[in-house]
């Protein structure tokens, strides 16, 4: 069962090792695609935040969120793969940060059309519904390795002394 145990967080993490990994390779000096792909969402998330808490948020170059993403993504997997719950709580970190910027049709109004095709997009099955099994299975993941109570060494019965 510990194989079976192994392989399967191995093909747990193979998209989020893919991704980092991709995303590590494209980085260069700006961030590469994935930071010019995030700009405008994450420059509107960044004024959704401050405006909702009404503070400023300080200056956050996306290069450095990039970054962040790749190294909670590539450290999260390999201690999940070594079924560590650091390496859990990492990824679901990863994922909480990055799906709300990813999928933010709540920035539209609802009569427009672009808002509909947000919401369409964000409600298929392949796309945040993916975000959302993941993370259910993180927490299954952690539901399973906090309740299997800790092995026990087995007690040895002291033999008496006989003289």
């Amino acid at each position: 069962m510990g194989f079976v145990s192994f392989v399967g967080r191995v093909l747990f993490v193979a998209a989020f090792l893919l991704s980092a990994y991709q995303e590590f390779n494209e980085f260069g000096a700006d961030g590469g695609p994935a930071a010019k792909a995030l700009q405008p969402k994450f420059n509107v998330f960044v004024k959704n935040i401050s405006a909702h808490l009404g503070v400023a948020v300080p200056h956050i170059e996306l290069k450095h969120v990039i970054a962040a993403t790749i190294a909670l993504k590539g450290l999260g997997s390999l201690l999940f793969i070594l079924s560590s719950s650091l390496g859990a709580y990492l990824l679901l970190l990863y994922l909480a940060l990055i799906t709300p910027i990813v999928h933010d049709f709540y920035n539209y109004d609802t009569e427009k059309e672009e808002f509909a095709r947000l919401f369409a997009k964000f409600t298929q099955p392949t796309l945040t519904w993916q975000d959302v099994a993941l993370v259910g299975a993180l927490l299954v993941f952690l539901g399973m390795k906090n309740s299997i109570p800790k092995r026990q060494g087995k007690k040895k019965a002291h033999k008496a002394k006989t003289n």
